[in-house]
């Protein structure tokens, strides 16, 4: 295995694919000692609007002639789920460090495939699961940490939409492109989330469901392809007796237009996070019992801190591990393709490593 020794004082940074990948961008843009010199896209107006906006000087239509520059020290990978794989392999074979957008791919064999790409180049391979780094969620994770709540036993977590279907007959309603509809879409974010409150212990067993009630007959309307469910939930046994509830939604007959949600459930205390309506304006509450009276904490003014693409930055920089490595991705991905097995089969899925 080849070990990689730069540290450069500015990070070179590449971004691949402009349509979630501007978030990327603007996450950059925001990076102390960080330039943005290249970016990737298949959409000219796409790359002119960038390089204007981010002042960038070279644009690719194909990445693999992006990650030939040896002025490159790190890519976004924000494609289509179905090319996650194949570009982070192939920015790994060039030496260049990948932050690779969600889901991490679409097979476990790719997902473990990535890794081994990574460990291989001596790279850092990091998952961009944005959630972690809110205020909000670091908050819920020290009340953890600190043993405050006790030990947790049981998280309920969703993100359910009443209509809400994301490009109608483009690649994120096909399963051969997508992998699947909501639950890899929006249910990964919360997944992860919940993985990381509860440290990352290993998935031993899920069972789910999927429903399609909406997209179809939306699609068959107007007239577009969908393949992929509505709505999908399910539960995950992990190896520390823990259990994971998880649903996820495009479209369904539910209260709110949007909302996202994880509740904590411990021995000492619990937690939840909840976001209603637009904004995403999470708020936080802890539950505890004091003096044989129950307590309901609302904390406020949470602590700032960085963003995905400033701590891939400086992990890059000081030879650091990643909050977010690909084995946290592959765990993820071990859970989202047995869920979906499970749905097909309707019997529980057992995960091996």
């Amino acid at each position: 295995m080849r070990s990689s020794s730069r540290s450069p004082k500015r990070a070179r940074v590449g971004v691949v694919g402009l349509g979630m990948g501007r978030a990327h961008l603007r996450g950059y843009q925001s990076t102390l000692n960080c330039d943005i010199v290249a970016v990737c896209d298949l959409d000219r107006t796409r790359l002119e609007s960038a390089e204007q906006e981010f002042g960038v000087p070279y644009t690719f239509e194909k990445y693999e002639e992006m990650f030939a520059m040896k002025e490159l020290d790190a890519v976004s990978i924000a494609l289509p789920n179905y090319l996650h794989a194949p570009a982070t392999i192939a920015a790994a074979k060039a030496g260049k460090h990948v932050l690779c957008e969600k889901p991490m791919a679409m097979t476990v064999d790719q997902a473990q495939a990535m890794i081994a790409a990574a460990e291989e180049a001596g790279v850092k391979l990091m998952m961009h699961f944005n959630f972690r780094f809110t205020p909000q969620a670091r908050m819920m994770k020290h009340y953890v940490d600190s043993g405050e709540l006790g030990d947790i036993y049981y998280v309920k977590t969703g993100w359910l939409r009443r209509r809400g279907v994301p490009g109608m007959g483009s690649w994120f309603t096909q399963k051969a492109m997508a992998g699947g509809g909501p639950l890899i879409d929006l249910g990964v974010h919360r997944l992860d989330l919940a993985l990381w409150l509860l440290g990352h212990p290993k998935p031993k067993m899920v069972l789910g469901s999927t429903y399609t009630e909406f997209g179809d007959k939306m699609a068959k309307a107007a007239k577009k392809a969908y393949d992929v469910e509505d709505l999908a939930c399910g539960l995950i046994k992990l190896e520390n007796g823990a259990t994971v509830f998880l649903e996820a939604s495009w479209a369904g007959n539910s209260e709110r237009a949007e909302e996202m949600y994880t509740q904590l459930f411990g021995s000492k205390g619990g937690a939840e996070q909840r976001n209603i309506g637009e904004g995403y304006e999470f708020g936080l509450k802890v539950f505890k019992e004091r003096g044989g009276a129950f307590e309901d904490i609302l904390p406020r003014h949470f602590p700032t801190g960085e963003n995905p693409q400033q701590h891939f930055v400086r992990c890059i920089q000081e030879n650091k591990p990643v909050m977010a490595p690909g084995q946290h991705g592959l765990h993820v991905q071990q859970i989202l393709n047995a869920l979906y097995r499970s749905a097909e089969t309707g019997e529980a899925v057992a995960i091996e490593e």
